[in-house]
């Protein structure tokens, strides 16, 4: 069954796969896999194998049980284009989303080569979203043009966690840029000029900016056990979204 989520630019979750592996700096501290970890403890169902990657078929059809519309982030818990998660199975989900089309959709990775490659001469419905993790220079700056390569209207950027500044980025084609800081055990602080950096970009570019949140750390770089002014950047809240779609 789908979540209530407590991500504030969703509504729901919805996880037809579990379990990842990393790939970059921003999975050091996955908070995904620390959740896996703790519903293996609690004997939850589907989490037998903690972290590792397990199609869910039996949730494949929550969406359209759903009938009133609803924001989903899919798999919150995975990365449906993880090299362990058949084309087949992807096309299922996909055939789902298509269905269920009275729901909006964001698909967001941190393999948007294969995402790219799978959706390669497909026109994306307007009520699927398409996105990738941007934290830093090496690994997020790069997968930006692959996400640019794919024909969908609204494609999205997530720099969370932003582990750095990312300097100037391409931000054609891009509806969406959310920002946040790192939260939990480990976490690394993120500074105010990197986050007030990409919104002056997106403003400048047109584009919807979405701060999230700091994260562990505050603004003034001091770690606290509760979040202070968490969505709070440059003296606001910004919540911008890519088109009007209500997120509760």
């Amino acid at each position: 069954m789908s979540t209530r989520s407590r991500i504030e630019w969703t509504e729901h979750t919805w996880n037809p796969v579990t379990g990842c592996t990393k790939v970059s700096a921003g999975c050091k501290h996955c908070y995904a896999e620390v959740m896996a970890r703790r519903l293996k403890a609690m004997g939850t169902p589907g989490y037998e194998n903690g972290f590792k990657i397990n199609l869910r078929p039996e949730r494949l059809d929550d969406p359209i049980r759903k009938s009133k519309p609803t924001v989903y982030f899919v798999n919150s818990m995975s990365d449906l284009f993880h090299p362990k998660v058949p084309d087949s199975f992807i096309g299922q989900v996909f055939d789902t989303m298509c269905r269920a089309d009275w729901h909006t959709y964001q698909v967001l990775t941190k393999r948007p080569e294969r995402m790219a490659s799978y959706l390669r001469g497909a026109s994306i419905p307007d009520h699927i979203w398409v996105g990738t993790s941007v934290e830093n220079r090496r690994h997020g700056v790069p997968r930006i043009p692959h996400l640019q390569a794919i024909d969908a209207r609204t494609r999205f950027i997530s720099a969370e966690p932003l582990l750095e500044d990312l300097g100037e980025l391409d931000l054609g084609g891009i509806a969406w840029v959310i920002v946040g800081g790192e939260s939990g055990h480990g976490a690394r602080p993120m500074k105010p000029e990197w986050a007030e950096s990409i919104q002056r970009q997106c403003d400048a570019a047109d584009v919807s900016f979405f701060f999230k949140q700091w994260g562990t750390f505050g603004e003034d770089g001091v770690r606290r056990s509760k979040k202070a002014n968490g969505r709070v950047l440059a003296g606001r809240e910004w919540d911008g979204m890519p088109v009007d779609v209500a997120v509760l």
